[in-house]
């Protein structure tokens, strides 16, 4: 049926890319040069009595080679992420190491690259990241039996090279796929009837927000904050040391404030507007955007692409003003209880919120770009805040702490809900179109493949010439 064949598809795509996003799920990026074939090693016998397995190369993609622990690796790595692997063959996973091979040969045929600044800051935040789960970074290194940390960090930078390789040739196949509405509508009338997937309860939910006033002094103490960093970093220091020590924004900090973006990345517009209007080496005055102020460093322009690192740090947000702020949201809570304004004009008017406010105050799902979000996937925070509301019924006052330690207390409803259902054209399009666009992402990749595997030399050895691949690694 052809709704189960692209569900199929469609699971064995999101694997391929749950897999890809695996925190060491490539193996070591080989020298590069063509690799003469060997034959892996067997087992041999050991003095405890146990089998040690003597690694060997199993697979060469043009540079790049695949050895029988990387199978082994891949297995450890899902198992770790709390993955299910018992449905996994050792064929279908090697023929998962293919792909990110040649997806990553095939990004240096085609000159992208990929700066050591950028796999720097891609190896602090997940060294961060890993130190935290286990307490210390020589845990990880005895993990990974390496002899010391920077062993293990050239390891590591050579793995999160390819990673971003293999991801960047994926996107680049993908982002020039687009879809009509025609195909749209061709790809749902080509589903059976009994074959139309159900989709989940949903339901539309609205808020009004309201931020805590800060104060003018306040800001200005912000502003010569920034403005005393940014003129160390023009005598000579680090801006991105700075950003380690001062910036507030989780997601760049540990990193030295890093960020590397085009005009279709999703930032502020505020913020790409001055990262954009600056040139290489120049640090931008303080800005303001919604998370607090801003100072930009652009480190490189390529093209449309810019590298930079950025230090933000907001204004403290006091006690009486963080009263003032719930006072404010209770006195709207009451007018709309009461019946003198409904909640959407209250948002329209009220609401602090430049986002949702001028649609009456109903959130955009940021999975789907529709209103609606389904019950099972709904983010566990909103869920909780809105589970037990009946029918028009309004929240009390939440304090919300955003990522960045904003806080702002908000009002929620929920304006419309959806009952699971079977697939309506009508009702359920922009999920029938990411439907019909992954089929054509998946044909287009597979058309890649069959295109360049052709055209790449590859070798596959032992035991492994016997696996039914899915894509004609074997060439026959």
């Amino acid at each position: 049926m052809l709704l189960k064949k692209l569900q199929l598809k469609t699971i064995d795509y999101k694997l391929a890319l749950t897999m890809c996003f695996l925190l060491f799920f490539n193996s070591v990026v080989s020298a590069q040069e063509i690799i003469p074939d060997v034959v892996a090693q067997k087992p041999v016998e050991v003095p405890s009595g146990q089998k040690l397995k003597v690694d060997g190369i199993i697979a060469t993609v043009g540079d790049y080679i695949v050895l029988d622990s990387d199978i082994d690796k891949g297995f450890l790595e899902i198992a770790a992420q709390g993955g299910n692997v018992k449905d996994i063959t050792r064929c279908q996973m090697l023929g998962k190491l293919l792909e990110d091979k040649l997806y990553a040969h095939q990004a240096i045929q085609d000159s992208i690259i990929v700066s050591d600044a950028e796999v720097r800051g891609m190896m602090d935040e997940r060294l961060n990241y890993m130190v935290k789960q286990v307490g210390d970074i020589n845990k990880v290194v005895e993990y990974y039996k390496k002899s010391s940390v920077e062993e293990f960090k050239t390891y590591f930078a050579d793995i999160l090279k390819e990673q971003k390789l293999s991801s960047e040739m994926r996107d680049k196949i993908v982002d020039g796929v687009s879809i009509t509405p025609e195909e749209v509508r061709n790809f749902f009338k080509k589903i059976p009837k009994e074959d139309l997937p159900t989709f989940g309860a949903e339901m539309e939910v609205a808020q009004i927000v309201v931020e805590p006033k800060v104060s003018k002094e306040d800001e200005q103490k912000v502003i010569d904050r920034l403005n005393a960093i940014r003129k160390d970093v023009l005598e000579g220091s680090s801006f991105a040391t700075k950003a380690v020590l001062y910036s507030q924004d989780p997601g760049s900090s540990s990193n030295g404030g890093y960020y590397k973006m085009t005009r279709k990345t999703p930032f502020l517009k505020e913020f790409k507007d001055v990262a954009f209007s600056l040139q290489e080496g120049e640090i931008s005055e303080p800005f303001k955007t919604i998370y607090g102020y801003h100072i930009i460093m652009v480190d490189k322009i390529k093209g449309q692409e810019v590298e930079l690192r950025h230090i933000l740090i907001s204004p403290t947000v006091t006690e009486d003003a963080l009263k003032e702020a719930k006072e404010r949201i209770t006195n709207i809570r009451n007018k709309i209880v009461g019946n003198e304004i409904s909640f959407a004009d209250a948002a329209r008017t009220e609401s602090d919120e430049k986002e949702t406010r001028a649609n009456g105050g109903i959130l955009i799902n940021p999975n789907t770009q529709d209103t609606r979000f389904e019950l099972t996937k709904m983010d566990p925070t909103l869920y909780s805040q809105v589970s037990n509301l009946k029918d028009t019924e309004v929240s009390q006052p939440l304090l919300n702490t955003d990522e960045k330690g904003k806080k702002t207390y908000k009002l929620i409803t929920v304006t419309n809900r959806i009952d699971e259902h079977v697939a309506d054209y009508a009702k359920d399009y922009t999920k029938i179109k990411d439907l019909a666009l992954k089929e054509k992402q998946i044909e287009a990749i597979g058309k890649w493949f069959d295109t360049k595997i052709k055209d790449t030399y590859i070798k596959i050895i032992g035991e492994y010439r016997d696996c039914a691949f899915a894509n004609n690694w074997l060439k026959k």
